[in-house]
């Protein structure tokens, strides 16, 4: 009993080490980058962990239970699915960074002989982790809003106010994270568990210190975000490009070794799961 004990300490612990990598955390980054409330970036943490331990569940049960092997190229290739992920979460950021610089920095007015002068200038609006900017002027028939069928406004009414897809895109992170990491885990336990019942045990625990490391780091990460911008709404975003450009370039540094270093694409490729 102890030794299983033992065995659920150290699943738990590693979890939260795990939580830690730097892929994970520059991933997270990009996504909570916008977040003013620590509550809303711990359950952003929360969602990543859960889609990165369903994934680890799973591959590693199948690993543990049916005797699995993976191929040296899927490995790879799992893991190059991260660093892809890296790149369009980073792209994403910095083309959020560009949507919400005001359209117009002047003052622009329109001369309308029935009406007077109207002045038209440009606010940034914030829908759930999207930024976006429009110009208007304080009349309704100048005002630029279009009640078509946007792509933003599709999402609205698909998802409703409660942005149910702030959290399903680090659901989904984490699902790809945990492709990359399932197979490493799954052998470990193989080397020190022999008990399946055991093992699976540790997986479960290991994914539940992997939610609780995540949740504790977006929260200091949208902490420490709230801190250094305070109300200085330019400075959040110039942050959130930066967190983009530093995972734009370390998904191409991860590409890089992947398919180059390790060879993905030659003839003679290597993989050591870690």
């Amino acid at each position: 009993m102890i030794t299983f004990l033992s065995i659920l300490a150290v699943g738990f612990f590693l979890g939260m080490r795990h939580a830690t990598d730097p892929d994970h955390v520059i991933a997270v980054t990009t996504i909570v980058s916008n977040q003013r409330t620590s509550m809303r970036a711990a359950l952003i943490g929360a969602f990543w962990g859960v889609g990165h331990t369903l994934t680890i569940f799973v591959v590693g049960a199948g690993i543990i239970l049916f005797n699995l092997v993976i191929p040296v190229r899927l490995g790879l290739s799992m893991e190059l699915s991260v660093a892809l992920m890296l790149i369009v979460l980073g792209v994403a950021n910095v083309a959020a960074f560009f949507r919400s610089i005001p359209e117009a920095t002047t003052s622009d007015f329109a001369l309308d002989h029935s009406d007077g002068p109207s002045l038209t200038h440009s606010h940034a609006h914030i829908h759930g982790h999207l930024i976006h900017t429009h110009p208007h002027a304080h009349e309704p028939k100048t005002h630029s809003h279009n009640s078509g069928p946007t792509p933003l406004a599709w999402l609205d009414r698909l998802f409703g106010k409660a942005g149910v897809y702030l959290y399903l895109r680090p659901l989904l992170v984490g699902i790809v994270h945990g492709l990359a990491g399932s197979a490493a885990v799954a052998l470990l336990v193989l080397t020190t568990i022999r008990d399946p019942r055991w093992a699976l045990a540790y997986l479960l625990v290991f994914g539940v210190g992997t939610i609780a490391g995540m949740m504790l780091i977006t929260m200091g990460i949208a902490s420490t975000f709230k801190m250094v911008s305070g109300e200085r709404r330019n400075l959040t975003r110039s942050l959130a490009m930066a967190s983009g450009l530093l995972s734009m370039a370390f998904g191409v540094f991860v590409a890089y070794q992947i398919c180059i270093v390790s060879g993905l694409f030659s003839a003679h490729a290597q993989w050591t799961p870690h």
